[in-house]
């Protein structure tokens, strides 16, 4: 590099630190990135800081990186879920800056393995038959295990219950649900508000036992969340809120997400995993046949890792023209 280079080189990394700073523009949904309004000289210019992702390749860079972890607060726990905030950096002992969320799965399954291995993803077509025969033997085996202690936990009131925003009863003992934060919201960034619904009754598992006789069971869902949010939350209006549920879902228990319309669209509100509550009433209602007719009765298309017991076990040999793996 020539002389000159390195004056122009040396020039342009001064001005970061000769900027001064104005105001917050702006600041993405998980934190990692602000832009700032401020000045050089006189001159506006806008500087835009993005934390840089994990190094994290070797697994000695993975516990480097866990001895910088110190400061951990316990957001909560239930059953083998557990979530903290925690500093990379020294800090204030009595007020230290949190700059990572840490979720701890403990003691895991292999399926907590596979669902957050990188894997790749398959597009399906679940249609009503394969749903009857295959993919509701598959969720009932998988409810048998227990996989939703911590979820009864909270419904149940042994855990968690300092962190309800709402309980309500609804109309009858089939109406009930109640609402609190996810654990992986952080619980303070409302443009990433994250807040999860757990519905008291057991007989609906996901949104293929919704039917058209639950219509207005949901609609007094949705209405009793937006306001509950908004109550809870007062700087955010019903309009900047969407509700939403997945299919296939982590869990077979009948849950919605509420979420900040600004939180970035990740995998988990992308299409083919997430299917608003909006448009599940609105498909109901236009569903022919009787108030048992529902979810049940038409074809949904999601995607699936190629880890995930659906596609390995149905999908896969489905595709292939063989039996499934019962």
């Amino acid at each position: 590099m020539r002389a000159g280079d390195n004056e122009q080189k040396a020039l342009t990394e001064e001005l970061v630190g000769r900027f001064e700073v104005g105001q917050l523009l702006s600041q993405d949904q998980n934190g990692r990135r602000i832009a700032v309004h401020g000045k050089i000289d006189g001159e506006q210019g806008v500087l835009i800081l993005e934390r840089t992702a994990f190094v994290a390749e070797t697994r000695e860079q993975i516990e480097a990186f866990q001895t910088r972890i110190m400061h951990v607060q316990n957001l909560g726990d239930n059953d083998i879920y557990r979530w903290y905030l925690a500093s990379t950096h020294p800090g204030d002992e009595k007020s230290p800056a949190h700059d990572v969320k840490i979720n701890l799965i403990w003691p895991c399954t292999e399926q907590h393995i596979k669902k957050y291995s990188s894997q790749i993803l398959r597009m399906v077509t679940e249609t009503p038959e394969i749903y009857r025969d295959h993919i509701r033997p598959y969720m009932n085996a998988k409810r048998e295990e227990g996989r939703l202690n911590w979820v009864f936990n909270i419904l149940e009131g042994r855990t968690e219950q300092e962190d309800v925003i709402l309980r309500d009863k609804g109309h009858g003992p089939a109406d009930g649900f109640l609402m609190l934060p996810d654990l992986n919201w952080d619980r303070k960034t409302m443009n990433s508000l994250h807040l999860l619904a757990l519905v008291e009754r057991r007989d609906i598992w996901s949104l293929r036992d919704l039917k058209k006789k639950h219509i207005p069971w949901l609609k007094y869902l949705r209405q009793r969340l937006l306001e509950g949010t908004v109550k809870m939350y007062p700087d955010l209006e019903q309009d900047q809120l969407k509700l939403y549920v997945h299919y296939q879902p982590t869990y077979y228990h009948f849950h919605v997400h509420i979420v900040n319309v600004m939180l970035e669209a990740g995998s988990t509100q992308a299409t083919g995993k997430a299917f608003g509550l909006e448009n599940i009433i609105s498909q109901l209602e236009t569903i022919e046949g009787d108030e048992e007719s529902g979810m049940a009765d038409v074809s949904l298309t999601y995607y699936l890792g190629e880890a995930n017991e659906l596609w390995t076990n149905i999908y896969a040999p489905l595709k292939q023209g063989n039996k499934p793996v019962a």
